[in-house]
């Protein structure tokens, strides 16, 4: 089991929406957290921005402070935390809201946001992803707040562009099943931006992510997440990735930053979660399947890790 690709399938993505950004220079915009949702987010709910600039040049940051991104054309700036901030020709500048900026969609048309003096020109390609927090923790904590992704201009990219292009084209026509196929683009997008993130760490980098890319890590987190439910000890792991049990637990947690059986444990009740939402199944059976015995011990430890019982967390769903 590839864990990317199995905390991908966790997240659950949703609610990817795309528009056309078109500024020229000096310009200076403020994007506020949660502002593309029309409706309150549930409870756990997070907002990932990410836009890509397809022309010009320009500048981003946090609106709270902290070091400034330069971007240029190819690069996907990411937001994981829902957090608003700025992007421009010059920071300096006094922002005004995106928000205010958005021209709504005509018939057959795509929603655009434009704005500036009249100068140079940048144009991005929006959207947003809607994940919940409590699913995801591992990989957004891995994450900086605000992230360069340079994707490049070749032609090994043309793919990605492409797949932005599809976006607009989707948005514009409104056809019915758009909302899933735009979920699926973004979901592909964010994927492709991690792979890339994971291949650019420098050395000695900690984290989830750091810890895909460790041979013996990424292999003792790939044998969790292929089986779940079985009854792991350290011992057996580390002698399936070929490694002394003490090597393992503290490289596991150097990376990580949790030994290995409390990240299983996490794990088995973040599989448990996606499970109640997404199958028809009985709580004791996905108990059963994540290795709990008994449902009053897979209850207990549910609630502890996500807050609400297994039930609870079923109707929450609806």
């Amino acid at each position: 089991m590839d864990a990317l690709s199995d905390a991908l399938r966790v997240l659950r993505l949703s609610g990817a929406v795309f528009l056309d950004a078109e500024f020229t220079a000096p310009w200076c915009v403020l994007s506020e957290g949660r502002r593309p949702v029309t409706e309150p987010l549930p409870p756990g709910g997070n907002v990932i921005f990410f836009h890509l600039l397809t022309e010009g040049r320009c500048s981003a940051r946090l609106a709270g402070g902290g070091e400034a991104v330069e971007l240029g054309p190819g690069d996907i700036v990411m937001m994981s935390r829902d957090d608003s901030h700025l992007m421009g020709s010059d920071l300096g500048l006094r922002p005004i809201n995106a928000a205010a900026l958005v021209k709504p969609a005509a018939a057959n048309g795509l929603m655009r946001l434009e704005y500036g003096g009249g100068g140079e020109k940048t144009r991005f390609a929006c959207s947003f992803l809607i994940c919940d927090e409590r699913l995801c923790r591992p990989l957004l904590d891995a994450l900086p707040r605000i992230l360069r992704i340079p994707l490049g201009e070749g032609p090994e990219v043309a793919w990605l562009r492409n797949l932005m292009r599809t976006g607009n084209e989707e948005t514009a026509a409104a056809r019915p099943g758009g909302a899933t196929v735009l979920a699926k683009l973004a979901e592909l997008l964010f994927a492709e931006g991690m792979r890339r993130y994971i291949t650019s760490l420098p050395d000695g980098a900690v984290g989830w992510l750091a810890g895909l890319r460790d041979r013996f890590v990424g292999r003792a987190l790939a044998l969790m997440h292929e089986r779940p439910g079985h009854d792991w000890t350290v011992d057996e792991i580390a002698d399936n990735v070929g490694i002394s049990r003490s090597a393992l637990s503290q490289r596991f947690t150097d990376l990580i930053g949790q030994p290995p059986m409390q990240y299983l444990t996490r794990w088995r009740m973040t599989t448990a979660a996606q499970r109640l939402r997404g199958e028809e199944v009985s709580i004791a059976r996905v108990a059963a399947d994540i290795g709990y015995d008994s449902e009053a011990a897979f209850n207990r430890a549910f609630k502890r890790e996500l807050g609400v019982t297994p039930a609870a967390w079923r109707r929450s769903a609806t």
